[in-house]
């Protein structure tokens, strides 16, 4: 089965943050180069999206509903709603991911 992938406009906003960051401090190639590479992690999900495990910070308080996979080191946080995934969240891994998780998906 092939599932239909989406991303919210947060995850959206995600993406062109993580773009414009990388832009003004690295170089727009690394910055175009780091994009793509999220954007093919994305679109992986339309072929075996059960393959993301849950995001640690959620599982030890039992909240299973969002799976997560890495494009390092970034994370990309979805759900599965029957044969659409939903991207909620591409962030930074290496930031307070507890506080992040809560303020972004269990507001």
């Amino acid at each position: 089965m092939i599932f239909i992938v989406t991303l919210t406009e947060i995850a959206e906003f995600d993406m062109y943050d993580i773009h414009t960051y990388i832009d003004l401090h690295e170089s727009r190639k690394r910055a175009d180069s780091l994009l793509a590479s999220i954007s093919q992690s994305i679109l992986s999900l339309a072929h075996m999206p059960e393959r993301g495990h849950y995001p640690a910070e959620l599982d030890k308080i039992r909240i299973r509903e969002f799976r997560e996979i890495h494009c390092k080191p970034y994370r990309i946080v979805y759900a599965i709603q029957g044969n659409e995934v939903v991207v909620h969240c591409v962030l930074d891994g290496r930031r307070d991911m507890q506080t992040l998780l809560q303020q972004r998906l269990l507001r």
